[in-house]
């Protein structure tokens, strides 16, 4: 799909007159989208594909964010994208946050645990070996509890 409706499928409903989708509300919600995202895209209306993969990951964010949810689950965030585009989603997520919205984020990057998030849940096999808090969080502190060794 274009990079305009990938940002969109999950509101179609918002943009549907009638039997119709109004193009220009659809405009205007996607002109918002790249410019709140930093969205980086010559023409929306080509593929997704043709997007860096960092781009191709601020699409689908938006296109979370634009259903108003009450959480958002991130399930490996920048896997794949190089270190400035994990800044800017690093930045988008935080953004997020302060709006209100809950982020439940699955990373098996330590670093991005540890800036991101306000509690981090650790499990080995299926089950919760630990939970700690980011101000008691360190990274040998979450591998022995991913180990369980204890």
């Amino acid at each position: 799909m274009s990079v305009k409706q990938n940002a969109q499928v999950v509101i179609l409903k918002k943009l549907i007159n009638r039997v119709l989708i109004n193009k220009k509300k659809s405009s205007l919600i996607m002109e918002e989208m790249k410019k709140e995202y930093a969205i980086k895209s010559a023409n929306v209306n080509n593929s997704i594909m043709t997007l860096s993969g960092g781009n191709q990951q601020k699409v689908i964010i938006a296109r979370w964010i634009a259903t108003n949810p009450a959480i958002l689950m991130c399930d490996e965030p920048t896997r794949g994208i190089d270190v400035g585009a994990k800044e800017e989603v690093y930045a988008i997520i935080r953004e997020i946050a302060k709006k209100g919205i809950g982020i439940i984020m699955v990373s098996s990057e330590l670093p991005e645990l540890l800036s991101l998030c306000d509690r981090i849940i650790v499990m080995h096999e299926g089950k919760k070996t630990g939970e700690l808090l980011q101000c008691d969080a360190t990274e040998e502190g979450i591998m022995k509890l991913a180990a369980d060794v204890g």
